[in-house]
């Protein structure tokens, strides 16, 4: 736990998620720290969300309920209920999470917390999917840590592009400070990662990769619910800051030139020897980098299957490329 640790609020914003309030709630509620509050914003829920709230508030006095009857129509997607639980926060610093998000354990608000060190206003934590069978499971999985590898090197190289809204943390002064959300307000995205490319620079981001500070979510169970949650998330990519943009289109744009060239070379060239002893040297510099990133994020059973996955990204690439470029209106909810 910190030195002399400050408070901290919490904010969840929910639509519609009284299973996972009723199953994740308690565990946020019960962290082991000595001062944070716990706002959850209601976002127009139908469910039995609003009653399961007030039922349990007298046993909770840390819980704070923001009850949001109409959506907004200025604002669109999770930035109006995020923005009206930043500003009934008590506290000057906020952790974010989901409902559906479970703490790896009680020290999850302590070491975020602890993570904030001299002129810090920016803790990018992980936020994994839960571990379960089938083949869909391991490439949702995979694609989240290769996503994270990403985002987390290059916060960690000084470059800090974006943060993912299961596990982050920030200071309420640079939100209002720099008024993110009214610049995009018809996107339904980016309440998360468009926040942190604003605002977010070498000298005031850091990591929090302790194994306790991971929040795990349920992954989707189906193909098409993956693949659209995907094309919502891929959707804000172009509204990055140029150099972002630039470097985060090298990776895929090398990964296709490479296989392009090394099929080229097998099939017209009598060099496939040289053709194959690069792409196992590739295999083979991407292990050790893999290993060494899965075993710090807890993701090891899947290393097994990163050559098949280094295939598929191509796949990946050409079914996304569109979100990425193209605008499409999609809910959050």
């Amino acid at each position: 736990m910190p030195e002399n640790p400050e408070g901290v609020s919490i904010i969840i914003c929910a639509k519609n998620e009284a299973v996972h309030l009723k199953k994740n709630l308690p565990l946020i509620l019960g962290q082991n720290y000595p001062e944070f509050e716990v706002v959850v914003v209601n976002d127009c829920s139908v469910d039995d969300s609003a009653d399961y709230l007030y039922a349990i508030a007298a046993q909770y006095p840390r819980l704070q309920i923001r009850d949001i009857k109409q959506s907004s129509k200025l604002i669109q997607g999770k930035k109006y209920p995020l923005t009206v639980g930043i500003k009934a926060a008590t506290y000057n610093k906020v952790l974010l999470t989901d409902a559906d998000c479970t703490p790896v354990s009680e020290k999850w608000i302590s070491l975020m917390m602890g993570a904030y060190t001299g002129d810090k206003e920016i803790i990018l934590g992980y936020a994994p999917y839960e571990k379960q069978k089938g083949f869909l499971n391991k490439c949702i999985r995979f694609e989240t840590f290769y996503s994270a590898l990403q985002y987390l090197s290059f916060a960690k190289a000084g470059l800090p592009y974006m943060g993912v809204g299961r596990n982050l943390s920030y200071k309420k002064k640079i939100f209002f400070d720099n008024n993110v959300f009214v610049k995009r307000p018809e996107l339904f995205s980016g309440d998360d990662d468009l926040f942190i490319n604003a605002v977010a620079r070498g000298s005031n981001t850091t990591l929090q990769l302790a194994k306790e500070s991971f929040m795990v979510s349920e992954p989707k169970t189906s193909w098409e619910g993956w693949a659209n949650q995907k094309q919502r998330h891929l959707s804000t990519a172009r509204h990055y800051r140029g150099i972002h943009k630039f470097l985060l289109a090298l990776l895929p744009t090398m990964h296709i030139i490479f296989y392009l060239f090394l099929v080229l070379t097998l099939m017209y060239s009598h060099y496939w020897q040289y053709a194959i002893s690069l792409l196992l040297a590739r295999w083979v510099i991407e292990g050790l980098v893999f290993f060494s990133a899965m075993r710090r994020l807890n993701e090891k059973d899947i290393f097994s299957f990163f050559p098949l996955f280094d295939l598929l990204l191509l796949v990946y690439y050409i079914r996304f490329a569109s979100p990425a470029l193209v605008n499409k209106t999609s809910k959050w909810k």
